[in-house]
């Protein structure tokens, strides 16, 4: 682990005893949806068997205390989801929408990646940043860029009507904190995307947020759009955590409105990168994005969802102008104040722990543990 990583209180933030923090935790019978309130850990499953059902039914108080935080310290944490569906938004900051747009001009080659950067930049930086999707503005600029010939699919969801929203990966695929983080074994330019993440209810409101990495793969993507689903849905290769902060009077949705981001990234090689973001700076309000995911659609369990992130690496970090990439063996830290730190080390997807625990099996597991009830 990282020096800057933390055991004792597993990625909490500082203020996390006044908060409420829901998580999961692997225990000899099985996978136990945990609450953390008022400095006590609570074993929540004969209370709610998952995590959805804990938040459908609004329990926030728990009944079988585990002991004091210490108990978390050689607990092994799971993923804090289970059974939402996992999905995302892209292309919702002003710089992610540029660097998508580099990927798909250089087709996925990160020679010509820095180019092309400085090419953009200096032509839509300062229109794209000050443009509310879905306005009259943006839609005089679409017009304007078409005009142009620099209309991008990815210039279509940055200021367009409709946000970019897709299914990440399988419901129980998401890895936990200090889990391994894959990407393809056969990408050459991929990085992390740090991100807050938010827990919805069936009803698509927002009941607490969490933290997320959504590993990219660029080489992929830019090839084509048609290639996202290889480029996000990966053994391994999304990860969140460490807890779900449940909404209270000492926060609410307006803190994940201005929630600052860093990560950090720590190669076995002395590389070191840093980054920063700021959901001020986010194109379209977290409860816009809620609203056009459950736009025609249901999510029974709720949902998670992925909020974006203005973070996109263009450090050079072996030779000039190729920019970053990951290598086997990195550490991934990703912090936010009020949800505390999520650390990951990166691999291969092929050499992650395969998924082999899915829906059936956590039936069957809370079966066998009596914990299912008509």
């Amino acid at each position: 682990m990282p020096k800057n990583s933390r055991v004792a209180d597993r990625g909490l933030p500082d203020d996390w005893q006044a908060g409420i923090f829901l998580g999961r935790i692997e225990t000899a019978d099985g996978p136990t949806p945990i609450l953390i309130r008022d400095g006590s850990v609570f074993d929540m499953a004969k209370v709610a068997p998952t995590v959805s059902a804990l938040i459908a039914s609004g329990i926030t108080s728990g009944r079988e205390r585990l002991g004091g935080i210490e108990v978390l310290d050689s607990a092994h944490l799971l993923s804090p989801v289970d059974l939402q569906c996992i999905k995302a938004c892209g292309v919702t900051f002003a710089v992610s929408a540029l660097e998508r747009v580099i990927e798909e001009r250089a087709r996925g080659d990160h020679s010509v990646a820095a180019e092309i950067r400085e090419r953009l930049e200096a032509k839509l930086g300062g229109s794209i940043r000050g443009t509310v999707p879905g306005s009259p503005e943006a839609a005089a600029l679409r017009q304007t860029l078409i005009e142009d010939g620099m209309w991008s699919q990815y210039l279509e969801v940055a200021i367009g009507p409709d946000a970019e929203i897709f299914t990440k990966c399988p419901v129980l695929a998401t890895v936990g904190q200090e889990a391994a983080i894959g990407v393809r074994s056969d990408s050459s330019w991929n990085n992390p995307e740090p991100e807050v993440v938010m827990i919805a209810g069936s009803d698509g409101r927002a009941v607490g947020a969490t933290l997320g990495n959504d590993v990219n793969l660029r080489d992929f993507e830019g090839r084509s759009a048609l290639l996202l689903g290889k480029a996000k849905d990966n053994n391994a290769s999304c990860s969140l955590g460490p807890f779900i902060r449940l909404f209270d009077e000492g926060f609410t949705i307006d803190d994940v409105r201005v929630a600052d981001v860093s990560m950090t990234i720590e190669g076995e090689d002395g590389y070191m990168l840093e980054g920063h973001s700021t959901m001020r700076e986010i194109s379209r309000d977290p409860e816009e994005l809620l609203r056009q995911t459950m736009s025609e659609h249901a999510y029974p369990d709720g949902f998670v969802l992925f909020c974006g992130t203005l973070f996109a690496p263009t450090q050079d970090r072996d030779e000039p102008g190729r920019g970053f990439t990951h290598k086997t063996g990195d550490i991934v830290t990703i912090s936010s104040a009020r949800l505390g730190t999520l650390v990951n080390r990166v691999t291969t997807s092929a050499e992650a722990p395969a998924w082999a625990f899915g829906i059936g099996d956590l039936f069957s597991n809370l079966a066998r543990r009596g914990l299912l009830t008509a």
